[in-house]
């Protein structure tokens, strides 16, 4: 079965992929961009790109696997800077679906913390629009 395309990015964080989804402009490039820094600088000890704008995903071995598009393979885009070239991981599998600007509680419900993508239930991250993600990515990657 082919891999399905969405629109998203992803960032290979230790041994998983973070999967960013959001509305265009909600800012899925910059957490990228933000957790790859914050394992160049900080409380991360590995992070590379795996794509940006466009990921295939599919199911296999009931693990979600991504890859990036591969017209877009190690491009990412700077807001007010232009597109940039990264190292970037030709495969990962997912381990925490991060979905900006949606509708979230301030203490959401168990059911609000998981999410399905291809058959596989997946962590998840509701961030409010506005609210920076960096943060809580980092408090769920890092405890």
């Amino acid at each position: 079965m082919p891999s399905a395309t969405i629109h998203a990015s992803a960032v290979l964080v230790g041994a998983r992929a973070v999967l960013i989804r959001g509305p265009s402009g909600s800012g899925k490039s910059r957490l990228a961009l933000e957790l790859i820094q914050a394992a160049s600088n900080g409380p991360l000890r590995f992070a590379r790109l795996v794509g940006d704008d466009r990921i295939h995903v599919e199911a296999a071995h009931g693990r979600l696997v991504v890859r990036p598009a591969a017209t877009l393979a190690g491009l990412i885009e700077v807001r007010g800077v232009g597109i940039r070239k990264l190292p970037y991981e030709p495969c990962a599998v997912v381990g925490l679906v991060v979905d900006l600007a949606t509708e979230t509680e301030r203490l959401p419900q168990a059911d609000q913390q998981r999410t399905e993508l291809e058959g596989v239930g997946l962590a998840r991250l509701a961030v409010a629009a506005g609210e920076p993600a960096l943060p809580a990515v980092l408090s769920l990657l890092t405890s």
